[in-house]
């Protein structure tokens, strides 16, 4: 993939530039892919490019406000992104898609299924979060518990430490991005210690996190911990669940919340897995987007 399909712009109507990548085969069926929290749009290249020629399947990552190249925008809520998700569809000439929210992604994700359903083909929650005043969701949860609560708490106090963060990556990864691998669970870090590549594209995509500092990434987890400002029951596209059972950055409390309260999910659980499971389930994730009807 050349470089410049990382770095990808359009103007959105109110004047806010946003971000995007683009990968795959640019005449194949089209998949939105909505990053994690913290996050941008190079969680994209966690996806084996070979998966994506064997699908024959058109990414685009977008970078919410804030976040990468995606201005900020002030006071946003989680029903303001379908708006931005339609601008980028018609720049691209998208008449129907599919979208795959990945951890922090998955809110995203599920509002457009609310709120964009007849643009939408099918819908895929990957280890996605929950609503988090929903009962018992945080159960089995690891440090983003800390995040979310101090997002919604003392957002002052994490934009301080999140920009030492930020900083630190992007002068020198190596020692955070060894704090952020220990953290994950256990498969997870297995991962990262087998395919040198993908963490390299988890490191780039974290550093990327913090390019305009790190207010859009305080301001991302603070919606997540707030209401979404829609029902889950209401929701009626076909929506497939993908849960690792071993995930401790979103734990599988939250999977089944999901499972339950969207009325046409099918849930997929993995003993074995925990957050990172789209990289060895891939082709199965992408077979029943592109199953629902990618045509663009």
């Amino acid at each position: 993939m050349p470089d410049h399909a990382l770095d990808r712009t359009i103007r959105l109507p109110d004047g806010r530039t946003l971000g995007y990548l683009e990968a795959g085969d640019s005449d194949a069926a089209p998949v939105l892919l909505f990053h994690g929290s913290p996050g941008s749009r190079l969680d994209g290249t966690l996806i084996d490019p070979a998966a994506l020629g064997t699908l024959r399947a058109r990414l685009i990552a977008p970078d919410r406000p804030g976040l990468g190249r995606s201005d900020f925008q002030p006071g946003r809520t989680l029903r303001d992104w379908p708006a931005d998700v339609r601008a980028l569809a018609d720049a691209l000439g998208l008449r129907r898609f599919a979208v795959m929210g990945f951890s922090g992604g998955g809110p995203y994700a599920a509002v457009c299924a609310h709120d964009l359903a007849d643009r939408l083909t099918a819908v895929a929650l990957v280890s996605a979060i929950a609503p988090w005043d929903a009962p018992g969701v945080t159960d089995g949860m690891g440090v983003g518990r800390h995040l979310f609560r101090l997002a919604r708490r003392a957002p002052w106090l994490l934009e301080r430490l999140l920009g030492l963060l930020g900083r630190q990556l992007r002068s020198d990864p190596e020692p955070a991005m060894r704090q952020i691998v220990a953290s994950l669970a256990t498969p997870d870090q297995a991962l990262m210690r087998a395919q040198p590549a993908l963490l390299r594209a988890f490191t780039h995509s974290m550093r990327e996190v913090y390019r305009q500092g790190a207010r859009g990434a305080v301001h991302d987890l603070a919606l997540h911990a707030r209401p979404w400002g829609f029902p889950l029951e209401n929701v009626r596209l076909p929506v497939d669940v993908w849960q690792g059972e071993a995930d401790t950055n979103v734990p599988p409390a939250m999977g089944r919340y999901l499972a339950r309260a969207i009325p046409s999910a099918r849930a997929h659980f993995f003993p074995a897995e925990g957050h990172f499971m789209f990289v060895n389930h891939i082709q199965e994730i992408f077979g029943a987007l592109l199953g629902g009807g990618g045509a663009s």
